[in-house]
């Protein structure tokens, strides 16, 4: 396929070109202008006859923060010193120029092994949460919105391409364990990210930049409701919030697996849906606080789409390998079933099978007060699970259930291959196979 030039329309979620900017034209503008390029600043310079700051165009509008129209007015006979550090504090996030000064910013990308052509600057803006800087031009937002979508992407298929007959549920605990925000957070703390008490223009940028929210007032989800459950401080009752699902006032309506797939989020999760809306121009605020776990998963994700635009498919692939793909999960622990005797006649009779019958295999001190059995479950001639316990019905329990991991947890030959390999210019040279997709999991 053909590279696409991303300068071209991309310009709201690139991060500010490379080119290095000093401390002296961000002191010839006003407090209540920011950039989100450099580039941007160059227009603002000194006419030579006037000594005055030249008008910006009309379409770098964008361009300037509208928040700032509050900042305070600071004196031309102040110190040069204590003026820097009034425009600092006035910022809600640190300027772009501070970027290239920054030591923890220079270890962050020298330890990740970032390319150079991932400016140092996008780094800084993928560390500013939305509810340090609301505005979108400065915060990383729309770098999460894209990283996230890319990690679902490519973890699913990578699952649902190893492991084709996984069951809904197991596939969602698989996507949490790789790619949620607990995993995120763990990420971001081996990679070396430390958050601030306090996000400002003044603080180092290579701090994750968000605003906490109590720990009082932390909501727990529970996976089995529609309702957020609350710390008990005020009303003692559960705050009940929106959600984008119909008859979600129903509270006692049980939740599907297929309705999960349909309305929930990537992770079998509820999606909210009470978003506070802007009156002026009816777009949706971000939230005041967050918590640490949502701000240091938003900021890998953030950095995960910045790779991507920068660095394109193959090493936001690769990017994801390394860090993401590369930890173990034992996906056989995840299985939780309720009657696997059961489960296992009606696979059986689904797949044509004969129908399982448990035999024992060997046992030893059968009058004794430790007796161990050892039953397998055959269809027909072939043996299809194979368990011990204290019991026989322990043993034959077990069997059936290596028997349902075994029809569960099966894997292709050619499994290291999905569908987003057929992408780029080396999928002509390796012609694409269909892998295996399953009829679905046993209803019971």
């Amino acid at each position: 396929m053909k590279a696409l030039c991303l300068l071209r329309w991309s310009g709201s979620v690139l991060s500010p070109r490379t080119r290095r900017c000093g401390f002296h034209h961000f002191y010839k503008h006003p407090p209540t202008l920011r950039f989100q390029s450099t580039v941007a600043s160059l227009l603002y310079r000194t006419a030579p006859d006037q000594g005055q700051a030249q008008e910006p165009d009309e379409d770098l509008g964008a361009s300037i923060d509208p928040v700032q129209d509050d900042a305070p007015v600071i004196p031309e006979d102040m110190p040069q010193h204590l003026q820097k550090e009034a425009r600092l504090r006035a910022l809600p996030s640190p300027p772009i120029c501070e970027a290239k000064d920054s030591a923890k910013l220079a270890a962050l990308h020298a330890r990740l092994s970032l390319s150079p052509r991932l400016p140092i600057e996008t780094l800084a803006r993928c560390l500013v949460d939305a509810t340090a800087d609301p505005n979108p031009d400065f915060n990383n937002t729309s770098l999460s919105l894209l990283g996230r979508d890319l990690y679902s992407y490519y973890t699913s298929e990578a699952i649902l391409c190893r492991y084709p007959r996984l069951p809904t549920a197991v596939v969602f605990a698989a996507m949490s364990a790789y790619v949620g925000p607990k995993t995120l957070t763990q990420v971001s703390k081996e990679w070396g990210v430390e958050l601030i008490a306090e996000p400002g223009g003044e603080v180092d940028p290579g701090y994750l930049q968000c605003k906490r929210e109590d720990s009082r007032l932390i909501k727990k989800h529970s996976p089995n409701s529609d309702t957020d459950v609350t710390s008990i401080v005020e009303t003692g009752q559960p705050k009940i919030v929106g959600v984008n699902r119909p008859n979600s006032e129903r509270q006692t309506w049980r939740r599907g697996v297929s309705s999960m797939t349909i309305y929930d989020d990537e992770f079998g999760d509820l999606i909210s849906g009470s978003s506070q809306k802007d009156p002026k121009n009816n777009d949706t605020l971000p939230p005041p606080t967050t918590t640490v776990e949502d701000a240091c998963a938003r900021f890998v994700q953030a950095l995960m789409g910045a790779i991507y635009l920068h660095r394109g498919r193959h090493t936001a692939k690769m990017f994801f390998r390394q860090h993401i793909l590369s930890r173990h999960l034992d996906i056989g622990s995840m299985f939780d079933f309720k009657s696997p005797t059961r489960d296992l006649s009606k696979l059986c009779a689904r797949e044509g099978f004969e129908s399982p019958v448990a035999r024992i295999l060997s046992e030893t001190g059968r009058a004794s007060r430790h007796p161990v059995f050892v039953v397998g479950v055959f269809a027909g001639r072939e043996k299809l699970g194979e368990g011990s316990g204290g019991s026989l019905n322990e043993a034959r329990t077990r069997a059936a259930v290596g028997a349902l991991k075994g029809w569960y947890l099966y894997s292709p030959l050619d499994a290291g291959r999905v569908p987003s390999d057929a992408e780029g210019a080396g999928a002509a040279t390796k012609p694409w196979k269909p892998v295996l997709v399953d009829i679905g999991e046993v209803v019971v």
